[in-house]
């Protein structure tokens, strides 16, 4: 087969159709990046050094209260705890990136969503937007034909922010018309911001949508609540993008494979992850879904992190090569991302292996 540019390469993977090899992608952690360029290793822009298709951009403001400024409430040597304008208290490293530890949130129920938070949502404000980075981003895939998509969250990674897992979790099971109505509140208002963004600067390739909606071994919520409470919401986001022509990248860590039928009846076109040590298996899921969507991950990355090209093949061999043997499309990337202790060099090795595994004659 010709080679393809990234964006023809993107494209085709994600309408289930051939391509020269698999696309790739990887995420770095910021630790990582300055690590590589401090060493002289990363000597531009990340995208373009190593060969990737996929670039993203115009990640948006999805605080509350955009006037509100965070307000350190405690420090330690190590850690900072932040009032922000969510009205959450959130413990955060200094050092290092990490989750956040949850300490306290304003909105814990009904009352305090609608008397502090919704008000806020129902406002269209220019700050949401993201327009430079978007912009920039764009550009560059154009320049370099590679598939450029919007990035930002979904509902479920929008309300918990603002009332913390437990509490959004203990609401969809006691008030779920409450966690319904954030749900819907935050779609429409990034749907209003989307309309403005894609009219005034125009449109991307794609959507990738970050919801991470599992830990070890179990999703957040049952797929009855799935489909009850986040699933509507989901479908209208993701049928605004197919109304746009645009694909829908959904990336979730923890164990979501419940959640998948309802992720698919929503319109996902493709699911990003699948996180090996929260009991994920690529393979599993392209037995039972390889028809209808394609997979963007699912490469243990603890395997990265021993550098050890032996572990590394046995680790490819075993997700990446039944996945070509059932015929189904997929991009190379790992389970997650990649920390600093990965050598640039074994990325480097990761992605050559990954296309010569997937090349198509």
């Amino acid at each position: 087969m010709s080679p393809m540019t990234g964006k023809e390469r993107f494209n085709n993977t994600l309408d289930l159709k051939p391509v020269d090899h698999s696309p790739c992608h990887e995420d770095l952690w910021p630790e990582t990046y300055q690590q590589w360029q401090d060493a002289g290793l990363l000597t531009g822009d990340f995208v373009e050094q190593f060969k990737l298709d996929l670039r993203m951009g115009g990640w948006p403001n999805n605080t509350v209260d955009l006037d509100f400024k965070p307000v350190v409430l405690e420090e330690s040597e190590d850690t900072q705890l932040i009032l922000d304008g969510n009205g959450a208290q959130l413990r955060r490293h200094k050092k290092h990136s990490t989750t956040p530890e949850h300490v306290n949130f304003s909105v814990t129920e009904r009352p305090a969503w609608e008397e502090i938070a919704k008000p806020h949502l129902l406002k269209t404000d220019w700050r949401r937007i993201n327009v430079a980075d978007y912009r920039k981003a764009r550009a560059q895939a154009d320049q370099n034909q590679e598939f450029f998509c919007w990035s930002g969250v979904g509902p479920f990674e929008q309300m918990h922010p603002l009332c913390g897992h437990e509490h959004m979790l203990v609401g969809m099971a006691l008030d779920p018309d409450w966690v319904k109505d954030m749900v819907m509140t935050y779609v429409d208002m990034t749907i209003r911001h989307l309309e403005i963004l894609f009219t005034e600067e125009g449109l991307p390739d794609g959507a990738f949508v970050y919801e991470d909606m599992g830990f070890k071994e179990r999703p957040f919520m049952s797929p009855e609540m799935y489909e009850e409470i986040v699933e509507p919401g989901h479908k209208r986001l993701f049928d605004f993008f197919h109304g746009k022509g645009l694909k829908v990248i959904v990336h979730s860590c923890g164990f979501v494979e419940p959640l998948v039928p309802g992720l698919i009846r929503a319109g996902m076109n493709c699911l990003q992850a699948m996180e090996v040590k929260a009991g994920m298996h690529m393979p599993r899921l392209a037995k039972q879904f390889g028809k209808q969507i394609a997979f963007f991950g699912g490469v243990d990355a603890r395997a990265l992190i021993s550098n050890d090209r032996t572990i590394i093949d046995a680790e490819m061999d075993r997700t990446i090569a039944p996945l070509m043997a059932m015929g189904c499309s997929y991009v190379i990337h790992s389970d997650h991302s990649i920390p600093p202790e990965v050598k640039f060099e074994t990325l480097q090795y990761f992605f050559e292996r990954g296309r010569r595994m997937t090349t198509r004659q």
